[in-house]
């Protein structure tokens, strides 16, 4: 940070902005005692009618009392001195995502967990991107109620990610979702200068001669060119390693903890990530420096149940997802397999895992 390499741990806390004063303090509190410095949400909730308060119910309707989890989420993150990462739409139709825009203006059922041809939809349909965009600005320019600054103004606001997860399957060159992150980052640059722009996406790199799902084409993905974008400041690896089939049941003989793809320099695994010519800008605060002049470094931010990534001279780690206790005093449920709580009642099979995630926190933090 300031033009110095800033090294940090961090959580994927998703759910803040649905979320109790209480518990967005508890979530936050903890994320500080375990030194992570970082914390990603949803700065999303797409559609009415579903399991969860909707921060736009329809097109271009947004409710600004249910943005009150999300703006006292950035005041008191702002108050511990942790740094966000906001994500303004999701791929999947949790919390709403592409598929309520696709539902929205154009009628059609979701399949994206199948080949994602409606889904896909979402990317090049000018009505759905007119709203998203609306909404984009809504939010990025969004005066919050708690800290008297609009969202790209505060500096608490480390990051504005274009979409959680994006891929299009149903283009196996790439080139619609491509276009897509070119187009949007550039928008968002417009609209958060003094803010970091990155696309939020797995990290696949939609290479055709790969058959290796993570290297392949098959999600439309084409990492490596996201990088090289002048609007995209770092690049996000999202490891699922065992869901992705690097495990002894779907390939005998292979570690998903020290897996890499074969011919790989070193059994970190995103080896070949990590020896891709990245292309990534770092920006200081308060000041904005022409986007030309901005000091351009290798950097990754890493999200996933707790994998070793290797690191350049800026760089973070997230772990999905540190969980603290609900309103009730119960700890919030596992929904995603991951949960891990900072928490040290005798209950908590987690102890070990937070404790070493804290740990190791500290030590990226100390190679600062």
């Amino acid at each position: 940070m300031g033009g110095t390499a800033w090294r940090f741990g961090g959580t994927n806390t998703y759910y803040l902005h649905q979320q109790s004063h209480y518990m967005i303090d508890s979530a936050l509190n903890d994320a500080a005692a375990m030194s992570l410095a970082v914390v990603r949400a949803w700065a999303f909730a797409d559609g009415s009618g579903g399991s969860y308060t909707a921060l736009q119910p329809r097109p271009y309707v947004y409710d600004n009392a249910a943005f009150d989890s999300l703006d006292y989420a950035v005041y008191r993150a702002g108050q511990l001195g942790l740094r966000l990462v906001l994500t303004l739409v999701n791929n999947w139709p949790d919390y709403g995502g592409m598929a309520q825009y696709v539902t929205w203006f154009l009628g059609l059922p979701d399949d994206s967990y199948g080949a994602a041809v409606n889904h896909d939809m979402f990317y090049s349909t000018k009505p759905i991107q007119d709203c998203y965009r609306a909404y984009v600005k809504y939010v990025l320019t969004r005066f919050n109620r708690y800290t008297g600054l609009r969202y790209n103004e505060d500096p608490t606001i480390m990051t504005f990610e274009l979409a959680n997860e994006p891929r299009s399957r149903s283009d196996k060159t790439g080139q619609r979702l491509l276009s897509w992150v070119t187009q949007t980052s550039e928008y968002f640059r417009e609209l958060a200068p003094r803010q970091l722009v990155t696309t939020g996406d797995e990290g696949f790199y939609g290479d055709p001669a790969n058959s290796d799902y993570p290297y392949s084409n098959y999600e439309g993905d084409r990492w490596k060119d996201f990088l090289a974008l002048p609007t995209i400041d770092y690049g996000s690896v999202h490891l699922y390693p065992q869901g992705w089939g690097e495990n002894p049941s779907s390939k005998p003989g292979t570690d998903p903890v020290s897996w890499a793809p074969p011919g790989s320099p070193t059994t970190s695994p995103t080896a070949p990530h990590c020896t891709s010519p990245w292309s990534s800008r770092s920006t200081g605060w308060p000041s904005t420096p022409p986007r030309a002049s901005r000091t351009r470094r290798p950097a990754t931010v890493a999200t996933g149940p707790g994998r070793t990534p290797c690191w350049p001279t800026a760089a973070g780690r997230s772990v999905l997802a540190a969980h603290v206790r609900v309103d009730d005093g119960s700890f919030y449920p596992d929904y995603d397999g991951y949960r891990i709580i900072w928490d040290n009642d005798p209950s908590n099979s987690t102890n070990a895992a937070a404790q070493l995630l804290s740990a190791h926190a500290k030590a990226m933090a100390a190679g600062s």
